[in-house]
């Protein structure tokens, strides 16, 4: 029975701790955006620079033959 002189205060600062710790991310914009984190790891950033790459050079090859 003398247990629950220490698991009560005990639950209580856990308690207290979590209501901060929320508050605290929450106000920091933690939870702002919760979409995008999940599907930025569907797009690669690679092929997307290699393609503007691409993209890049048939644009100055057009250019090209336009002047000549």
């Amino acid at each position: 029975m003398n247990i629950i002189y220490l698991l009560i205060p005990l639950a209580l600062i856990l308690g207290v701790f979590f209501v901060v710790s929320f508050i605290w991310a929450t106000s920091k914009g933690q939870f702002d955006d919760l979409d995008t984190p999940a599907t930025r790891i569907l797009f690669d950033d690679d092929n997307t620079n290699i393609k503007t790459e691409e993209n890049l050079g048939d644009l100055l090859n057009e250019k090209g033959k336009k002047h000549e």
